[in-house]
């Protein structure tokens, strides 16, 4: 089954993992700032890779297998710095809990964690997922627009950001595969491994919207505190800070890049 990434820059590696609405495009503006070789991995069943997604596992579990799977079979010549966001950063949780050893540092920005999620919006979307799936596009768009305008505190940002994350809806039927999508959202995925995250042992740094309405920056400072780093909050920033605030989210990877 073929596995989608980006790549963009030269030096050591990190790994950049989206969650949902979104795809690898979540990091167009993180990449050039960063002074390594940066992969914007795509989860399979999002972006271009929702086609892949109607047959298969596309929970966040999975998810980590994929990724894993994916590292290994790349060889990189060092561990690289894992980076996840939304449910990306669920899954780098879970993989970093499975093989620490395969990355040099963690970095996470509101994320999805322990029982986080889904939040209700999504809650109720799962609910409704086989009506909801045979939506037409043109019913589905206000919903998707008014979610991610209320995660960006930056409105110029937000409007980027829709037209980024809507095109691969549309181009593989937006209905059925964000019905797909919240469909294997499964909490449990991040409450199994939540207990081993004190003993990972790897630097980590989590920097959070402070405004963020969908993970709540209480969240952040519990994850911060289990993984031993300190919280970087970014004032009045909402939820989709690789978008409206790179520079920070940037600033967090050079800070443990090895």
């Amino acid at each position: 089954m073929p596995v989608r990434w980006t790549a963009h820059g030269g030096g050591p590696p990190v790994v950049l993992v989206h969650g949902i609405p979104t795809s690898p495009g979540l990091w167009r503006h993180v990449a050039p700032l960063v002074p390594g070789r940066c992969y914007a991995w795509e989860m399979r069943g999002y972006g271009h890779s929702i086609p892949e997604g109607q047959s298969a596992d596309i929970g966040l579990s999975a998810q980590a297998d994929y990724l894993l799977a994916w590292l290994r079979s790349r060889e990189f010549t060092q561990p690289p710095v894992l980076v996840g966001h939304d449910l990306g950063g669920g899954v780098a949780q879970i993989a970093a809990v499975r093989d620490p050893g395969a990355f040099s540092a963690l970095v996470l920005t509101n994320a999805v964690c322990y029982d986080s999620w889904p939040i209700p919006r999504v809650k109720a979307m799962r609910a409704l997922a086989p009506a909801l799936a045979h939506l037409p596009d043109v019913l589905l768009y206000p919903s998707f627009v008014q979610l991610l305008r209320q995660g960006h505190d930056s409105r110029e940002r937000a409007l980027e950001s829709i037209g980024e994350h809507w095109a691969p809806y549309v181009a593989h039927g937006a209905a059925p595969a964000l019905m797909r999508q919240v469909s294997a959202l499964r909490t449990e995925d991040t409450t199994a491994i939540a207990d081993r995250l004190p003993d990972l042992g790897l630097p980590a740094a989590v920097v959070w919207g402070d405004a963020d309405r969908f993970q709540k920056a209480d969240y952040g400072e519990r994850l911060a505190a289990d993984l031993g780093t300190r919280f970087n909050r970014i004032r009045d920033g909402r939820h989709f800070t690789p978008e409206d605030h790179p520079e920070e989210i940037a600033a967090a990877i050079r800070s443990v890049l090895p």
